[in-house]
């Protein structure tokens, strides 16, 4: 721990890494590296969307794609007036999804106390012009943060949003300062007193490593055997589909169409998250979900993240047991609470099936209402 002045003296830039013995996961992650627009511009058009502004958009963090190391100072203590900062490295690597309209980052922050992941999302929302940001904590991966919400204007952004600290309502602001230069800067500041002062608490300094999101190293060696869950859902697949048009009204109607997936694994391991396009009879929109393991219950959380209507769902919760893995939980349909179940089964190198259902009766009875067939794409 050290004591700093305001304005602290920079490192120097670090030499750049050699390339590291990952090419296979790096092929695999980087279908999900370019924040391209294509297609998703028609179909945002279509409905009624500005594609030319969203186009612009889908820009905003192209200059954080890649790989970082990463520089971090931090008052030990916040909001207590104090100034004493800790010092310490991380790593960073982001990449778009939703065409752009979205990303996640993978950390790596190497605390004095101690090493951990963390997990950035960010999505951008054209009904309100205005980007979110969650943030998981690897240490305790069951929920996300409240978001912060902004945008940037030249080469400043500006989110903020409501959460507490220690029980206490403050307003949080995250900040990214110079991120066309070399060395992009991001900062947290809390408010007690509704915006008018704010006290900086943590700094970052970013150094790209690569221009390419490079994965970053798993954490298996002390892990557990659950890490390796996901493992067949990583890579790229096509996928059909088979969803039933009206859902808990007895339907046999079902309609097909088909979408693409990109999966990659996060947190060491310990996460994935999946990118994906759907081509359904309504119009393409493209969605986001993202899966964690909690290892004090064994269990993974799943979150759904809809480009349409960016917001993150409640989780369904569960595990794989003979080669069969469910998750359950509890959401809304049309006004009325209902249970949700998703499986994945029949589970091969190059295929595997996910289903969707629901319950309107405690998970008394349930109602397949979607069916996806992937196949391992080359």
């Amino acid at each position: 721990m050290t004591k700093r002045s305001e304005h602290p003296v920079l490192p120097p830039n670090p030499p750049s890494r050699s390339r590291r013995d990952v090419m296979l996961a790096m092929a695999i992650a980087g279908g999900a590296a370019a924040c391209g627009f294509g297609g998703y511009a028609m179909a945002l058009r279509s409905a009624g969307a500005n594609a030319t502004e969203l186009e612009v958009r889908a820009r905003d963090w192209d200059w954080l794609v890649g790989s970082w190391d990463v520089w971090h100072r931090r008052l030990t203590e916040r909001l207590a007036g104090s100034n004493d900062w800790q010092e310490f490295t991380g790593k960073s690597v982001l990449w778009c999804t939703m065409g752009g309209l979205g990303n996640i980052d993978d950390n790596i922050v190497e605390l004095p106390g101690g090493t951990y992941r963390g997990l950035t999302i960010r999505a951008f929302d054209p009904a309100t012009d205005q980007w979110s940001i969650w943030w998981l904590d690897g240490r305790d991966p069951t929920r996300f943060d409240p978001p912060v919400i902004g945008k940037f204007e030249g080469d400043t952004g500006v989110f903020v949003g409501q959460d507490t600290f220690k029980g206490r309502p403050i307003i949080m602001r995250f900040r990214w300062l110079e991120v066309h230069g070399p060395r992009p800067h991001w900062e947290q500041a809390f408010s007690t007193d509704g915006g008018e002062t704010w006290e900086i608490n943590w700094e970052n300094f970013f150094t790209r490593t690569s221009a390419t999101p490079v994965p970053l190293a798993t954490s298996r060696e002390a892990g557990l055997p659950e890490q390796h869950d996901w493992d067949f859902l990583v890579g790229k697949w096509q996928v059909h589909n088979r969803r039933l048009k009206q859902r808990l009204v007895g339907s046999k109607q079902w309609e097909e169409f088909s979408n693409s997936l990109v999966n990659w694994q996060v947190l060491g391991g310990r996460g994935n998250v999946g990118d994906n396009v759907f081509n359904s009879p309504g119009g393409t929109y493209r969605g986001v979900s993202v899966r964690t393991f909690d290892p004090k219950t064994r269990q993974w959380r799943s979150w759904w993240l809809d480009g349409r209507n960016p917001s993150i769902s409640e989780p369904v919760r569960g595990g794989f047991k003979e080669g069969v893995g469910t998750f359950i939980g509890d959401d809304v349909y049309q006004g009325r609470p209902i249970k949700v179940r998703s499986q994945w089964s029949r589970i091969t190198p190059e295929s595997v099936r996910w289903e969707q259902a629901s319950s309107a009766d405690g998970g008394a009875t349930w109602e397949t209402n979607w069916i996806s067939d992937l196949k391992r794409a080359t």
